[in-house]
């Protein structure tokens, strides 16, 4: 199998059939054996009737996935990963903004140019500000913290070698900050490619102003998984350890001045109860990190999704 095709859905049953329709018409030019790998997130309309129409037109061609409820677009990807089975794996939106004419050419950059992975670049969007602003945003951080130069981190055309998603643990809303998760992971060879980018014709965007927030808060903790993911020890140890010291401190200083100073009622001072406070913050943070040292040993992938059915 050359190319795997992963499409997360969420109600685009209107957008299904032309984009199957010109994916078969786009890939028959070419000697390439692929699969196109639905993954319905929780749709409320007949997305999921459509996809079992298509399985039916189209045989062995259409593999799908149907979450009973909606999960989000990252544990989309992270189920079509794990059926995925061509050389390349292609990831692209169902609403027709992404074009299948990108197909091809994002392929041979990952095989013959050697990128683990490509990136789109919609350089000439077709969104309100209300997208294109946060995106920039979101952008110019994400290359700051990063140190990968591209200019679209969240775009959803993207290509990648089949052991680069197999080795992503991609969950919550990390989708976003794939490029980023494929670095800290080993495979630092990133490309970008400009994409096309098309007008929505069908249904409106599933994204609100709340990922200017949701944004964020993943960006700080795609800081933290990167710097403490394989030894947390070293960020909540150590912070625990200067807590405790300065607790101990406290309450070693107090002591000397009640035993050789004759310091009154220490136990009435502010100073005694910050030292106690530091002790007691100190040690659920030394805990913390031996608790996530654990977790973090027999950590697995995510998986615990409820999947309603499976045409494969």
């Amino acid at each position: 199998m050359d190319i795997s095709l992963v499409i997360p859905l969420f109600n685009e049953e209107e957008s299904l059939r032309p984009l199957v329709k010109w994916i078969t018409e786009v890939m028959a030019k070419h000697d390439h054996q692929y699969e196109i790998i639905f993954v319905n997130d929780g749709s409320s309309d007949k997305s999921w009737d459509v996809v079992k129409e298509l399985k039916a037109q189209h045989g062995d061609l259409i593999k799908a996935l149907s979450f009973r409820r909606n999960y989000g677009k990252a544990a989309a990807l992270d189920q079509g990963f794990e059926v995925a089975a061509g050389s390349v794996v292609i990831t692209m939106d169902a609403d027709l903004q992404d074009s299948p004419e990108e197909i091809v050419p994002l392929y041979k950059m990952v095989m013959e140019e050697g990128y683990d992975l490509v990136s789109g670049w919609k350089k000439k969007r077709h969104d309100p500000l209300t997208k294109t602003i946060p995106s920039k945003l979101f952008n110019a951080v994400a290359r700051k913290v990063s140190g990968i130069k591209l200019h679209d981190f969240n775009c959803g055309l993207k290509a990648y070698k089949l052991e680069v998603v197999q080795d992503i643990n991609v969950y919550g809303d990390m989708h976003r900050w794939m490029p980023v998760l494929a670095k800290w992971q080993g495979y630092p060879n990133i490309g970008e490619k400009v994409v096309e980018h098309r007008s929505r014709e069908f249904g409106v965007s599933k994204f609100g102003a709340k990922r200017l927030i949701s944004g964020f808060l993943d960006l700080l903790t795609l800081f933290f998984v990167g710097k403490f993911n394989k030894k947390p020890m070293h960020f909540f140890g150590t912070l625990g350890l200067i807590s405790i010291m300065l607790g101990i401190m406290t309450l070693i200083y107090l002591t000397v001045m009640k035993v050789f100073f004759e310091m009154p009622r220490i136990q009435d001072r502010p100073l005694f109860f910050f030292g106690l406070l530091t002790l007691i913050i100190g040690t659920q943070l030394f805990l913390t990190g031996f608790i996530s040292e654990l977790i973090n040993d027999s950590r697995g992938r995510h998986s615990n999704y409820n999947i309603k059915e499976r045409i494969l």
